[in-house]
């Protein structure tokens, strides 16, 4: 009996294993304008509206009617299904997710990645590799539970400008920032957004982001590891890993990265850079 494991569009993913998953479209709104997240719009079409759209645009989440049909569909040849949704606290879609799988008495289970983007990513690259070791969906979905709070997610945001329109910052604050080339450097723990530092420049916001892995007890590189970037051009991403090597231990060749997608590029806007992996334990 196969498990098929469900993400849904909020999760980043390495490019070479997305068609792996079955995944689950957010909607987004720009105005009366309405999309489903990688269906009629993707990452660069999102990111050009976003530069020249006035007010942020909204996303919404996934209905326990499209989970439904999706773990109808998937279930019917006899297998399971272990669905990984961004944390509950940023999004309704989680709990979609769980009214959806009341139907289908223990054959899918639902796992709240307490996360988003990339960090949600390794959770459900993770999830891949045991489910084709064989593992039961009851069971991968309990070992997920268990290691999930080793994963760690360190960002550097290049501009202020989102976060100020998102309402997350005053406009005075936010100018000063840009004035002053702040760039905030923060982290997803337990399912909530947390500013660990302002860093002036990106040398300082870089020494911090390796100061936030440090912390972490460094990387554990029998996990995976994903690195993002938001926007459409991953040249600070690039520069990023080579001026901080030592961080990979000569792993750089071996490195996935993802396009930071919707739901977290709508706040951090483009130019922001990401790190996901698993804390040693």
């Amino acid at each position: 009996m196969s498990v098929k494991i469900v993400i849904d569009s909020s999760t980043d993913t390495a490019a070479g294993i997305r068609d792996r998953f079955r995944i689950i479209p957010l909607p987004v709104c720009f105005g009366e304008e309405r999309f489903l997240d990688g269906v009629n719009l993707s990452h660069a079409e999102f990111y050009e509206k976003l530069k020249s759209s006035k007010q942020l645009p909204k996303t919404s989440q996934a209905t326990p009617f499209e989970y439904e049909q999706v773990y109808d569909e998937l279930t019917k040849d006899g297998s399971e299904v272990v669905s990984i949704t961004l944390s509950q606290k940023l999004s309704g879609t989680y709990q979609s997710s769980v009214i959806a799988a009341e139907k289908f008495q223990g054959r899918v289970f639902t796992v709240d990645s307490d996360s988003v983007t990339i960090s949600a990513g390794i959770l459900a690259e993770y999830a891949l590799s045991l489910a084709d070791s064989g593992m039961g969906a009851k069971k991968l979905a309990e070992e997920l539970e268990r290691i999930k709070g080793r994963v760690r997610l360190v960002a550097m945001v290049d501009t202020l400008e989102y976060l100020r329109k998102g309402g997350r910052l005053s406009k005075t604050v936010a100018f000063a920032g840009e004035l002053l080339s702040v760039k905030p450097v923060i982290s997803v723990e337990k399912g909530e957004i947390k500013l660990l530092g302002k860093a002036r420049g990106a040398k300082q916001s870089n020494n911090l982001l390796e100061s936030e892995i440090a912390k972490a007890g460094g990387v554990d590189f029998s996990m995976p590891v994903l690195l993002g970037y938001s926007g459409t051009d991953p040249t600070t991403l690039r520069r990023y890993i080579e001026d901080f090597s030592s961080l990979w231990k000569n792993r750089i060749g071996d490195l996935n990265i993802a396009e930071i997608g919707c739901v977290v590029g709508t706040h951090a806007g483009p130019g922001a850079i990401a790190a996901a992996f698993f804390a040693r334990e």
